[in-house]
């Protein structure tokens, strides 16, 4: 046997050893305990200083020397991308990429959905929960050996960039695709020093208050991960990005290329597995950073023994290239589920008895996706009233009644419940929220205005808070309570509402004070759901189209008693402008 397969084996074994000595039944509640105490901000846009003598990086390259990985890292053959849009998915599509070729992967990227183990992805798979611990405990116990006044413990996302690090050396991983978490320049991950291949996505203005007003100065953050000579790619940027990327390439002597978009014509596969047209740019860019890797790692033409001639004439993608775009995964970023209201009663009776309720998920935040999150939703929401659903992918297994589903893109598909009833009435509803460093003042006008150029338009918007906090790291197994607090601010949540019936009646509606704070009101009846703008007094506070919700666990309770009281009822829901909405009206829908 060879040298390599022992070390593996012994991996194994000591792996399961230390796997006995934990005390697994609080050990990943208490991991995430431990987790939470590294938060150093408390709500988005803060920025808390974290101490110490050292600089961001700099203290990476300290933990790292801490737990013997510094020179390790440089072992990882790293595809690392950053940009403002479409970096998930762009990973996502790598991975898939890579993996169909035969190679082990390790994926890591943010934010989490549900359960923090979703960053870290071994072979396609959120690490278990066993690794999870073991690679959790061991860089926990050997940084809290070492912190001092000049080397305090590392903030949330750099502990957990040292984590992914850690478990993929560990696991041997043959490629490591890395998502930048913000800019790129001073983001944690940029440690890495040798990459196989850098990518930046599309850029747009976001993050403005950490990384600059203009395009310019914030696509010179995100090539802050180019690396001397190191080949890159983009794809078609707006001129002020694209001739800052170009003149920081070519100070670095960085071979950098534009990746041409996938021609859905040519490329050999049915559809893509994420939705969207500007799906089309990600997997692209996927395409290319893939190739590359493969050339550069010596691996490109034992691939294309079999197929040498049709690919090399640009006729099509390998078969391991279609099979990945086919299969590439990424919840939260349009996708489907079809909800079954009485489910959680026991029962899967659906499609007669009740209405429809189906949640149309992306976590949109910024203008740029935004826009491509209205097209997204106008597109699908029409070719749901003429055919069936998205199928789900091709691994997909599902059991209704105890709901142990897979809830990836597209359609969660329960065997016949996704047919479409032609005697449903559609309505398209909106629920929304976003963190207050955004501006609702272009998000929400955006999407109305692209969702009704397509011809679609909502019916009713909901305005909710959403359950997680910037200040606790839950697992997908917290309770979630029902429970509204006696007092709860809900003045944020008011205003997004007085912009949104600006929006559709041309003109400020006025709130009194008290209905902008502190106030719990009680939820709206579900006649709400059939009043149209005529019965819409802005004046009088009777807000036909839209509606401030107490809670988001009472909001889907409230949506799922309406399509049950009424058959004849289709609610085509879209959850968008945050990324932690989305993650929260997932989890709820899970049980």
């Amino acid at each position: 046997m060879s040298s390599q397969v022992i070390e593996k084996m012994e991996n194994e074994l000591a792996f399961k050893g230390s796997c006995q000595d934990l005390p697994l039944s609080s050990s990943y509640e208490a991991a995430m305990e431990a987790l939470s105490s590294l938060i150093t901000r408390q709500k988005r846009g803060d920025r808390t200083p974290v101490g110490g003598k050292f600089g961001k990086l700099e203290r990476m390259s300290i933990y790292l020397r801490i737990l013997g990985l510094e020179e390790k890292i440089s072992g990882l053959k790293v595809i690392h991308v950053a940009g403002t849009k479409g970096k998930g998915s762009t990973c996502a599509f790598c991975e898939a990429i890579l993996r169909e070729c035969g190679f082990r992967t390790g994926l890591f990227t943010s934010p989490h959905l549900i359960d923090v183990s979703e960053r870290f992805r071994l072979d396609g798979l959120d690490v278990s929960e066993d690794k999870f611990l073991i690679y959790f405990w061991d860089c926990w116990s050997q940084l809290k050996e070492n912190v001092s006044e000049d080397l305090p413990m590392p903030p949330l996302f750099q502990f957990l960039t040292i984590l992914a690090f850690k478990i993929f050396i560990s696991e041997q991983v043959d490629v490591a695709i890395i998502e930048v978490g913000l800019g790129g320049k001073k983001d944690s991950t940029n440690v890495i020093k040798e990459p196989v291949v850098c990518g930046i996505t599309s850029l747009g203005l976001d993050h403005m208050e950490a990384l600059g007003n203009t395009l310019g100065e914030i696509a010179s953050h995100k090539a802050g991960i180019f690396k001397p000579q190191i080949p890159a790619f983009t794809v078609p940027q707006l001129s002020e990005a694209m001739d800052v990327l170009e003149e920081t390439a070519g100070g670095l002597m960085v071979p950098l290329q534009v990746a041409v978009p996938l021609d859905i014509q040519r490329w050999g596969g049915d559809t893509l597995s994420l939705s969207g047209d500007h799906q089309l740019v990600n997997a692209g860019l996927a395409v290319s950073l893939c190739k590359c890797w493969l050339q550069r790692t010596g691996n490109w033409e034992k691939l294309l023994e079999k197929k040498q001639d049709e690919v090399a004439a640009g006729l099509e993608l390998p078969p391991a290239f279609v099979r990945g775009l086919s299969t590439a995964r990424l919840s939260g970023r349009a996708q489907i589920v079809h909800d079954t209201p009485l489910m959680f009663n026991g029962s899967a009776d659906t499609s007669e008895n009740s209405g429809e309720l189906t949640f149309y998920l992306d976590g949109a935040h910024s203008p740029e996706s935004m826009e491509a999150c209205a097209r997204w939703f106008s597109g699908a929401t029409k070719a749901n009233k003429t055919s069936t659903p998205l199928s789900s992918p091709p691994s997909t297994s599902f059991n209704v009644l105890n709901m142990k589903s897979f809830w990836g893109n597209g359609c969660l598909n329960y065997e016949n419940d996704c047919v479409q009833s032609s005697n449903k009435m559609s309505k398209q509803i909106l629920l929304f929220n976003c963190m207050d460093v955004r501006d609702p003042q272009i998000l929400l006008p955006r999407l109305v205005n692209i969702c009704g150029s397509s011809g679609t338009h909502f019916s009713k918007a909901l305005f909710v808070p959403s359950v997680s906090t910037y200040n606790k790291v839950t697992s997908g197994t917290s309770v979630i309570t029902s429970d509204i607090p006696t007092t709860r601010d809900l003045s944020w949540q008011y205003n997004l509402q007085r912009i949104w019936e600006k929006i559709i009646h041309g003109k400020d509606v006025s709130l009194d004070k008290s209905s902008k704070m502190d106030s719990v009101d009680s939820l709206p009846p579900h006649e709400l759901l059939y009043q149209d703008i005529s019965h819409c007094s802005p004046t009088d506070r009777n807000f036909a189209c839209s509606a401030v919700m107490p809670s988001l666990p009472l909001t889907i309770k409230w949506l799922r008693d309406c399509v049950k009281e009424n058959p004849s009822l289709r609610l085509q829901v879209l959850v968008t402008g945050s990324l932690h909405l989305v993650g929260d009206v997932l989890k709820l829908l899970r049980r």
